[in-house]
């Protein structure tokens, strides 16, 4: 009972990473304050004022909160007053020990907290940087792969001293200006204390730097989500960006029959594209692996602006990424579900519109679920939440297809918001929004979602708006939580609302909103 009560109490004032703890599932359990009956005393204690865009959910630790923005500054601010206590530029920091040369160095995603140190993702070269908690300090660096367009978008999980990474790439898109493609995905484990590459699990067949070859496969969205007692990390992949010439015409052929065959002979087992995979802590070696799509082969550049069509691969696919991580849930006892081993699952949504419900143990499905209109941006796009009952998650639309609201029976063509039952997969309510891919947040009933103009709060059982807050810029982030307040990140940085013709906001902030000023 005592062991509950202190790590209660810690969960409930530390935010870790971007998902906030192992579980990446972005759920303040603990919270109290904040409910659906206080949201309308939802008050701005104070807004810290950054260089630039804000998007990265922010860390908190021991009163302290830790963020980037899109300028390339590090932050570190008191939790209570906002007061700046240091400020980095990570290029002076960090570009002479990567030889980066004259490139500018930024973080857009979660630091993550590891003891007295910050473990920091950069946005290129595909790299971590871990500097002290206290000052500031530079303390190392690691490349993970020096592919000229690598970099590191998810924020990390640490875990008894390791931490655990996914390596993404902008290389497509730079396929109209370029012979694409060449970057292949991979999965690491570092040591915290010194930046040493414990094991890494590529998630392609080895190209050797030739680009006629498999590419793609980015692990970029939210953090990986681990099982202590499985001893399992879970993440999920994004699209390859090319693959072999006779994999293409496997594809072609593959599509002109009448009845293809499933699975699709064509995806090699390596070819973990578009996939779950729950791999080993100790060993990496991959526990079980889901393909979840069919061939998806794509570049970012393939779709310009204006509609044409550039640089394709052959068989053009979809873009159906995962943008997140699974995260871990145990499904309620009253569920219908009986597993070998019990009720853990993972739980992920994809850009495709389709929430997943897998195993735990073997990666089988439990329950997909078409939430919503999929897209190139989504979809379910940067991180679901849940209440342990249902799960949340925002659906993007970027493609403005016709997006049919339950129970009400509404077509909208804008983003929005879904709730689902946990157990079964079934869509409870799903809500209307704008330009909605800022991650979702649960608070003790309250869903936080991101919109245009700011902040919208939602009742978690059933999707009814209960306030929205304005901030003085447009959201793409989603907000931590911590005794009581909010932590909004305010700006869209360079984001997908540049793709979608929404008139958007830039904001340049940090806002604490709190439920009792008293805090």
């Amino acid at each position: 009972m005592i062991f509950c009560e202190i790590t209660c109490e810690l969960d409930e004032v530390q935010w870790l990473n971007h998902g906030g703890d192992l579980t990446n599932d972005r759920w303040a359990r603990f919270e109290k304050q904040i409910s659906v009956s206080t949201v309308q005393k939802l008050n701005e204690k104070w807004a810290f004022s950054a260089d630039s865009d804000v998007t990265a959910t922010p860390s908190i630790s021991d009163g302290m909160v830790y963020f980037p923005d899109w300028s390339g500054s590090l932050y570190a601010i008191k939790q209570k007053t906002g007061e700046l206590v240091w400020k980095k530029n990570l290029t002076a920091l960090a570009a002479a020990s990567l030889g980066s040369g004259n490139r500018t160095l930024l973080s857009r995603t979660s630091p993550t907290i590891a003891g007295d140190r910050l473990l920091v993702s950069i946005n290129g070269p595909c790299a971590v940087v871990a500097i002290s908690r206290s000052e500031g300090d530079f303390l190392w660096s690691k490349v993970l792969d020096p592919h000229p367009y690598g970099l590191v978008t998810m924020s990390g999980t640490e875990y008894e001293g390791f931490f655990y990474i996914g390596s993404s790439s902008g290389e497509e898109g730079r396929a109209a200006s370029t012979t694409c493609c060449s970057f292949q995905g991979a999965f690491f484990k570092l040591d915290v204390k010194s930046g040493e590459i414990i094991w890494w699990v590529p998630m392609l067949p080895n190209n050797g730097g030739r680009r006629d070859q498999y590419a793609g496969n980015a692990i970029w969205g939210s953090s990986p989500s681990i099982d202590v007692q499985r001893r399992d990390v879970y993440i999920a992949t994004g699209n390859n960006y090319r693959t072999p010439d006779e994999v293409a015409q496997c594809e072609l052929n593959y599509r002109n029959l009448t009845n293809p065959p499933i699975p699709d002979a064509c995806i090699v087992p390596d070819n973990h594209v578009e996939s779950v995979l729950a791999i080993n802590l100790d060993s990496g070696n991959i526990t079980w692996a889901r393909h979840l799509g069919g061939y998806d082969t794509f570049v970012a550049t393939c779709i310009s602006r204006n509609g044409s069509i550039i640089n394709c691969p052959p068989v053009p696919g979809p873009d159906y990424d995962f943008g997140e991580a699974p995260i871990l849930l145990t499904i309620p006892s009253n569920s219908s579900y009986h597993g070998r081993h019990g009720k853990d699952i993972v739980v992920i949504g994809q850009k495709s519109g389709i929430v997943w419900a897998l195993d735990r143990e073997t990666g089988d499905t439990v329950w997909e679920t078409q939430a919503g209109p999929g897209g190139t941006q989504g979809g379910s796009f940067w991180g679901i939440t849940t209440d342990g009952q249902r799960i949340f998650t925002n659906i993007v639309n970027s493609q403005r297809k016709n997006f049919t609201l339950v129970p009400s029976m509404t077509v909208i063509y804008t983003g929005g918001w879904v709730g689902l039952n946990a157990s079964s997969g079934q869509v409870l309510w799903s809500t209307r929004g704008d330009f909605t891919p800022a991650p979702l947040t649960h608070a003790n009933g309250v869903v936080f979602g991101g919109s245009l103009s700011g902040v919208v709060t939602l009742d978690a059982q059933s999707g009814r708006i209960l306030r929205s807050i304005p901030t003085n810029g447009s959201l793409y982030g989603g907000p931590s939580v911590s005794q009581g307040c909010l932590l909004q990140p305010v700006g869209l940085g360079n984001t997908a609302a540049q793709f979608l013709n929404y008139t958007t906001r830039p904001g340049n902030s940090v806002v604490s909103l709190c439920a009792s000023t008293m805090v």
